[in-house]
């Protein structure tokens, strides 16, 4: 039994590690700031969240655990305020660098 749940503990650590490899050479590749805040997001906190259920499963009885869940839960709670924020702000500046008009689809909350 001792061995099955290290082995989890590995392929989910390796699989969280992978995930967050792939965020990387999206954040490096993709050519626009709401691509690559998808590259970001996404995979990044999912890769975090299983590097750190592997790192639970691999430290089980040890009182760190609790911290890797804080971790865990603040990351689930800030990442999507932090990607929405920075795609207000990128599509905000790419309007008003292009010229566009005025108004736009964020500005009018529901005003026709």
């Amino acid at each position: 039994m001792n061995t099955v749940l290290e082995v989890v503990a590995a392929v989910l650590i390796l699989l969280g590690a992978l995930l967050a490899m792939t965020a990387a050479i999206g954040i490096v590749r993709f050519p626009d700031t709401l691509s690559r805040m998808h590259a970001a997001t996404k995979p990044q906190v999912i890769g975090l969240v299983l590097v750190l259920i592997g790192a639970v499963i691999r430290l089980r009885g040890n009182v760190d655990i609790w911290m890797l869940v804080l971790v865990g839960l603040f990351t689930l709670l800030t990442a999507p305020v932090i990607a929405h924020t920075v795609g207000r702000v990128a599509y905000r500046e790419q309007r008003s660098r292009d010229g566009l008009g005025i108004v736009g689809d964020l500005d009018r909350e529901g005003r026709e």
